[in-house]
């Protein structure tokens, strides 16, 4: 019998899409759940009143500065977590919460939310509104290989997290740009001349914000919610040579797992 680590998600200002997605795993979640960690917090899964030790906190939604609670909660979820994963764009980016400006019923005060990034250092950025099940699934699989892993399987861990590791480290700060929408994907790629029209933005978009026009993204920035979706599955975004030079080794490593 392995070794399981200890996983909860955290709920801040969000829709619960991401835990509905992380759900949608169905037997691979139950996989997961009975040989590789054990689910010990969750409002909506677990009966755990306040937020306790564990390796991997999945925490869904942005932060609102005027909630006090909020506030204080992000803060103790890092510091009694090993690895702190921003789940989603809301958490990752603001996403659609950057556009409150309060009024709404019935906490009219709330009207200032920002990414958890702003708050408290965070490991593992996992963008998206919601991200696919897959995905979700595969980070969990690699934090429990990172922690509990044969030294070859925390290298190939490792390779698959780095990028994702990366957009965390630079986060949604304006000094480095937010990487949340697709103007900064047109500033970063498209106008740099590395787009090579493949189309992966348009269909990562959940809005349809992005579209193909001349075999280039074009950009509707009204209808853009900032959820960093097309510049994090943008292949020109950033190189990992560490992700496409072990690409069969990742996955093949996740069909093991789960089997």
């Amino acid at each position: 019998m392995v070794e399981k680590i200890t996983v909860g998600h955290v709920h801040m200002s969000g829709c619960t899409g991401c835990l509905v997605s992380f759900a949608d795993n169905y037997e691979g979640l139950f996989k997961i759940l009975d040989n590789y960690a054990d689910l010990v917090y969750a409002l909506t899964l677990v009966d755990v009143r306040h937020i306790p030790e564990m390796d991997v906190a999945l925490v869904e939604g942005s932060v609102c500065l005027q909630d006090k609670c909020s506030v204080e909660e992000i803060k103790e979820a890092r510091e009694k977590a090993k690895i702190v994963v921003a789940l989603g764009g809301c958490a990752a980016y603001g996403n659609i919460t950057r556009f409150c400006r309060g009024g709404q019923w019935n906490q009219p005060q709330m009207e200032s939310y920002v990414p958890i990034g702003d708050l408290i250092d965070v490991d593992v950025y996992i963008p998206g509104c919601a991200p696919t099940p897959q995905q979700i699934r595969n980070v969990c699989i690699m934090a429990y290989l990172l922690l509990k892993g044969t030294d070859e399987q925390k290298e190939l861990a490792g390779a698959y997290l780095k990028p994702l590791m990366a957009l965390a480290k630079r986060g949604s700060n304006a000094e480095f740009s937010s990487e949340a929408c697709g103007c900064d994907l047109m500033i970063n790629v498209v106008n740099q001349g590395l787009c090579m029209g493949c189309g992966s933005c348009a269909a990562a978009c959940p809005v349809r914000a992005v579209t193909m026009e001349y075999g280039k993204p074009q950009i509707e920035r009204d209808l853009c919610i900032k959820c960093g979706a097309c510049y994090a599955q943008c292949p020109r975004s950033f190189f990992n040579f560490d992700v496409m030079n072990e690409f069969e080794g990742i996955n093949e490593l996740i069909k093991e797992v789960m089997q």
